[in-house]
């Protein structure tokens, strides 16, 4: 039985999506739970589906895609190049199988930055960028308000590096962030620090490793350990196209979710 868990507000894109998860996914004859994103009672929702050990799969924007717009109201602007994560049981994917480079090559083909460009060839960045997760992804994941984790995030960074921190939020109607390039504060820095958020993609496709929450789907090529932020973890090519391979495997269009291609690939990458 597929459970999808649509928003009350019929502007939510779970009213968009979910139709052609119902049409694609099989009916394995068990509770099949899925959610969009953590608004609405999605986080308590999800807590009874653990308490009850029932399966669930989380949605949200892709990490290699064409970005939505979200406000004043969220739209898919182009269905071809929108994908949505899809991640079995977590908020992330960072187990499974890394197949064939055709779904990463297919992104590049739709004019989608989807290509590792290396490293600086120096260390001359000035200063590090502190990027959190929205306010509920981090105090639902790691447990703490944004504003404590930011701070924490500082308090540890200024122990290991003299180098100027910055931080950047994500980009609402009204902050300061809203219609800005985080590309131009990717300029000159040595590393960005975030828990779960995507802007770990820009850092990694514009010259800037990154510190990262382990069980985030950065967690493979991504440092951890603060103490070593003036070395952090710069993986080689070969590494990062086949991470960039994976997660081109854990993303998928509308098409894809309708015709049962999302449901076939997920299961390969699930029973490994």
């Amino acid at each position: 039985m597929i459970i999808t868990h649509k928003l009350r507000w019929s502007k939510c894109l779970s009213h968009q999506i979910f139709p052609h998860i119902e049409k694609g996914w099989k009916d394995e004859d068990k509770p099949i739970h899925f959610f969009w994103g953590l608004a609405g009672s999605n986080i308590a929702d999800i807590r009874k589906c653990m308490e009850k050990k029932e399966e669930w799969w989380f949605i949200d924007t892709g990490y290699i895609s064409k970005p939505i717009t979200r406000y004043p109201e969220p739209k898919i602007l182009d269905e071809k190049r929108t994908y949505f994560r899809i991640c079995k049981g977590s908020f992330h994917t960072n187990i499974g199988r890394v197949n064939t480079p055709a779904r990463i090559e297919k992104l590049r083909k739709l004019g989608i930055d989807a290509e590792f460009k290396g490293w600086r060839a120096d260390d001359r960045g000035k200063h590090i960028l502190v990027c959190p997760s929205s306010q509920t992804v981090t105090y639902h994941l790691n447990g703490i308000s944004q504003d404590e984790w930011v701070a924490t995030a500082r308090q540890e960074i200024s122990k290991y590096t003299d180098r100027e921190i910055r931080f950047r939020n994500k980009p609402r109607p009204g902050n300061e962030w809203w219609n800005t390039d985080i590309k131009n504060d990717l300029k000159g820095c040595h590393a960005l620090v975030t828990n779960y958020s995507l802007s770990a993609f820009d850092a990694l496709f514009n010259y800037v490793p990154v510190f990262a929450e382990g069980n985030s789907v950065m967690g493979p090529v991504t440092s951890r350990d603060i103490k070593k932020i003036e070395k952090p973890l710069k993986p080689g090519g070969k590494t990062m196209e086949e991470w960039l391979k994976f997660v081109a495997e854990n993303q998928f269009t509308l098409k894809e979710m309708a015709s049962g291609e999302a449901y076939e690939i997920l299961r390969y990458q699930n029973d490994s």
